[in-house]
């Protein structure tokens, strides 16, 4: 492992920030911490990167406890959301700043700084000052300038966050192409699930000073741990009921097979369905379906998004169908139809919305 954390606890007052927190971060990968504001991921990085200390626990980087190092000794490069780069200096002075700081000869930081300008892909930009170039410009000096001094930990805090959607996009994509090539060992903070899973080797999930889940990209999505991962990585349709003898049935009427629970007793449960996974039929077909009529059409994108009512129960549920099927079924909104789901998670009630 390049970095682990044990038993990491931390609190700013009454507030608990991290709670007996362990994680394990695997040489030359690429991690997020993926989790809603307060869930403590930055709290983590920055106890990670030597800027905050833990009131319990220890850091570790290749076995050496570095629990109490200064940031300086932990030979950590950060980049913060908002740049922080300095206004007064140019481009390459910004890069080079932190190796004129450790004394290192100004030809090897001419060199350095020319490497760097060549793979963030600003060659010949090193005379501008920072309000000469674009926001995802910017961006990419700043990492140009945590990795300068060559460090064996990238930590990157919402790196993408103050940037617009289309510069965000091709960043992340930067990004994966850089880690790629240079192989340093990467966390990152974000709280756009997305951005995560098209960036990150592994993603962990935090709630409340805790960690709910770590794996790959496709574990995670596939296989969510809880009910809170479930609808935090995105639009989830919720429907509430019991299951009992083998059958999964919601308050509304639909009822499917669930042969994880075959007791007679019925349990209360929540049904989680996103909305690529419903098909719409005009007619019952023998599958577990609700009737609900149609209430808005999105034809937008390359998924049509379909918002229903239930029938029976009023409830709302979002669909999205590609636009071959949609073209099929030449859907209305006021029109009744037939909403079966392919895939239905079942969670137990330990967690409210």
């Amino acid at each position: 492992m390049s970095i682990l954390i044990r038993s990491v606890s931390k609190r700013f007052g009454n507030f608990v920030a991290l709670d007996n927190v362990s994680l394990e971060v695997p040489s030359g990968s690429l991690l997020a911490l993926l989790g809603p504001s307060g869930s403590g991921k930055t709290t983590l990085l920055r106890i990670i990167a030597g800027l905050e200390v833990a009131d319990q626990g220890s850091v570790l980087h290749h076995e050496q406890d570095i629990t109490h190092y200064s940031a300086r000794d932990r030979k950590v490069g950060f980049v913060f959301q908002h740049y922080a780069l300095f206004r007064h200096m140019t481009i390459a002075g910004n890069i080079g700043y932190g190796l004129r700081v450790r004394g290192v000869p100004k030809p090897e930081i001419a060199t350095r700084v020319n490497e760097l300008l060549r793979l963030i892909r600003l060659e010949g930009l090193g005379t501008r000052y920072p309000s000469q170039l674009s926001g995802g410009q910017r961006q990419r000096v700043a990492l140009a300038r945590a990795l300068a001094a060559k460090p064996s930990v990238l930590l990157l805090d919402e790196p993408f966050g103050a940037l617009d959607a289309k510069v965000r996009q091709e960043l992340r994509q930067w990004l994966r192409k850089l880690h790629d090539e240079i192989q340093v060992t990467s966390v990152f903070v974000t709280h756009d699930q997305e951005e995560a899973f098209e960036v990150a080797d592994q993603v962990v999930v935090m709630k409340t000073g805790k960690i709910e889940q770590v794996g790959t990209p496709a574990e995670v999505f596939e296989r969510p741990a809880n009910a809170f991962v479930m609808d935090f990585l995105g639009n989830v349709n919720v429907f509430h009921g019991r299951v009992e003898r083998g059958k999964a049935v919601t308050h509304s009427g639909m009822e499917v097979a669930y042969a994880d629970y075959t007791h007679a007793e019925a349990q209360d449960a929540e049904f989680y369905v996103r909305p690529h996974e419903f098909d719409i039929r005009r007619h019952k077909n023998g599958d577990a379906s609700l009737e609900a009529k149609i209430l808005h059409v999105n034809p937008t994108g390359p998924l049509i998004k379909v918002e229903l009512q239930a029938v029976a129960s009023e409830q709302v549920i979002n669909a999205e169908l590609t636009a071959e099927r949609f073209g099929e079924l030449n859907l209305k909104s006021g029109e009744t139809v037939f909403v079966s789901p392919r895939r239905v998670r079942v969670f137990f009630p330990d967690y409210s919305i």
